[in-house]
């Protein structure tokens, strides 16, 4: 029996999911031991689609620019009836989106899993233990979690313990099993063949998401990669991946994309048949263990975020509990995991199940409907913009981690607005922001307000008028918001004095950035500016020209708790 180094945190799972988990947690110095039963990355390619918010987690991890080059933007949706003529298309009207990066990019995942596994092979804290089998999770105190695991080449028995295990071990998972949580149908389930293929031909087809209307044979097409594409076809009653497997069978599917190109310059990559289902779990944690990805929630793909809704698990998370294991942050915040993440992900999952309804259900009379229907909506104006933003719904709740109230901006994500400049940094993420807590506004601040966010481990970013920054919080109708390390704003308002006095001590290891002078940074980036003042400094408060609602503190200075 071999015992591993102490470790603060135990992943089980190394999909993206929980290589991601990992790699978030090591930008705070957390140990991390990863364990997987597959040594290497897997081959089989699943999920092909993540948005720009989901990107913006790469571009924190460092990893954007290697996800790019394997990567390719799509331009939107086309939806086609069963003789393949157009019904409606919706294209999106810009490709890079206030997050920093295109909104639609199609990949292979096995590309990107390796893109992921090569940049944790880098991160000291994080040791990865793959051709293992997890054969048990114990709470075994209230601190400590126990894992048991067998080398699946020599039968050795290891265990771990560690303060968390995060269960990302998908949809059978033995982390979920161990703390007596089910999935919950949603009910739908819909058996679909999969289809990818590689060939050196040009299609030329649209470069965006084909969707087939069509109750009998719907179908979708995307192109994935510069030789690679993706096909996926809703199985009749009695029909396999069997029935599929020449090309004789396959052709008369793909034949309205791949037309008169010689089957044999079509190179068959996988195929198979998989059951799309909508479930999620019925709780997410049990003390210190953690259900993350595919282990909490099941989301049919018609979205395009069965993937992301595990990679935006990871990242609301790893600084919960980074901020517990040693900055400062009371066990109520992982409280704060579960009921932020289930709202979000279920609410995903309920759209994706309206949409695969709207776009393949309905028999006979659906199919009419969407004939007449369909292209009408292509003409509505502003539709095409709402059916192709990328945004997804704002987290809800009241609690020490987020308070809606009656500013509109708390739950959403904080904009991560590029710009290009000598000498400057392109995104919100690329500056000393990422990663803490972040008093985002366009109002006057006291030196006594900064000295106070400085030493919970904050940062203040002032917001320069007339930049996207400055309209973002003007179109919120506050003056400043309080933005969380995951890029989430915890609480907006128009005092930022008061804001800061919400700010809690968060002081996890250190986070490895260098941004210059310490005793004093002055940056701009991504149209705004940033400074620190030393404890003791003394400084006039700018006239304020932000155009924004006024300050609601009193007159002596001292803040007003925002209102809810």
């Amino acid at each position: 029996m071999t015992t591993p180094e102490p470790v603060d945190v135990i992943v089980v799972g190394a999909g993206p999911t929980g290589v991601t988990a990992a790699a978030l947690l090591a930008r705070y110095g957390i140990r991390c031991l990863v364990l997987d039963r597959w040594s290497d990355v897997y081959p089989m390619p699943r999920a092909v689609h993540l948005d720009d918010e989901v990107y913006r987690i790469l571009g924190r991890l460092g990893v954007a620019d290697s996800f790019a080059a394997v990567s390719r933007p799509a331009l939107g949706l086309r939806l086609l009836d069963s003789d393949h003529h157009v019904l409606a298309e919706f294209t999106r009207d810009r490709q890079v989106g206030v997050h920093g990066y295109p909104q639609a990019n199609m990949f292979d995942q096995p590309a990107l899993e390796g893109v992921l596994r090569a940049h944790l092979a880098t991160l000291p804290t994080v040791t990865f233990r793959g051709d293992v089998e997890v054969t048990a999770v114990d709470q075994v105190a209230h601190d400590r979690v126990r894992v048991v695991f067998e080398d699946r080449e020599t039968g050795t028995v290891g265990v771990a313990q560690a303060a968390f295990v995060l269960g990302c071990d998908g949809a059978n998972s033995l982390v979920r099993n161990s703390i007596g949580a089910t999935m919950i149908d949603l009910g739908f389930e819909q058996r679909w063949l999969v289809v990818d293929i590689e060939t050196d031909h040009e299609l030329g087809a649209w470069e965006g998401v084909h969707q087939v209307c069509d109750t009998q044979r719907a179908a979708t097409y995307m192109r994935i990669g510069d030789r690679r594409h993706r096909w996926e076809f809703r199985l009749l009653d009695g029909e396999s991946a069997a029935d599929f497997e020449t090309a004789g069978a396959l052709a008369p599917l793909v034949a309205p994309w791949t037309g008169s190109i010689p089957a044999e310059d079509l190179v068959l990559h996988r195929i198979t048949d998989y059951t799309f289902r909508a479930q999620i779990a019925d709780r997410w944690r049990d003390r210190r263990i953690f259900l993350l990805g595919d282990a909490a929630h099941l989301t049919p793909p018609f979205i395009g975020q069965g993937m992301g809704v595990g990679l935006r698990d990871a990242l609301n998370l790893s600084w919960k509990v980074a901020g517990v294991l040693g900055g400062g942050l009371d066990e109520r915040w992982l409280d704060t995991y579960e009921t932020e993440r289930r709202p979000h992900a279920k609410g995903l999952i309920a759209l994706a199940v309206w949409m695969g309804r709207a776009m393949t259900g309905g028999g006979r009379i659906g199919d009419i409907a969407r004939g007449v229907l369909a292209p009408r909506l292509g003409r509505v104006p502003g539709l095409s913009h709402r059916v192709t933003d990328s945004t997804t719904p704002p987290l809800r709740g009241r609690t020490v981690a987020l308070d809606r109230g009656r500013h509109g901006l708390a739950g959403t994500l904080c904009p991560n607005f590029p710009e290009h400049g000598a000498g400057a940094c392109t995104r919100f993420d690329d500056g000393p922001a990422a990663g803490r807590f972040a008093l985002v506004t366009a109002a006057p601040v006291s030196c006594h307000t900064r000295s106070l966010v400085a030493e919970r481990g904050g940062v203040i970013v002032d917001v320069v008028p007339g930049t996207p920054l400055h309209g973002w919080l003007k179109v919120g109708n506050v003056r400043a918001a309080l933005v969380r390390p995951d890029g989430t704003v915890l609480v907006a308002g128009r005092s930022a004095c008061a804001l800061a006095y919400r700010i809690p001590s968060f002081h996890p290891r250190p986070f490895r950035r260098e941004y210059g002078d310490r005793r004093r940074q002055r940056l701009r980036f991504a149209g705004f500016a940033s400074e620190t003042i030393p404890m003791g400094t003394s400084t006039e408060a700018p006239a304020d020209r932000s155009g924004l609602p006024p300050d609601d503190g009193d007159r002596r200075g001292r803040p007003r708790v925002p209102r809810a």
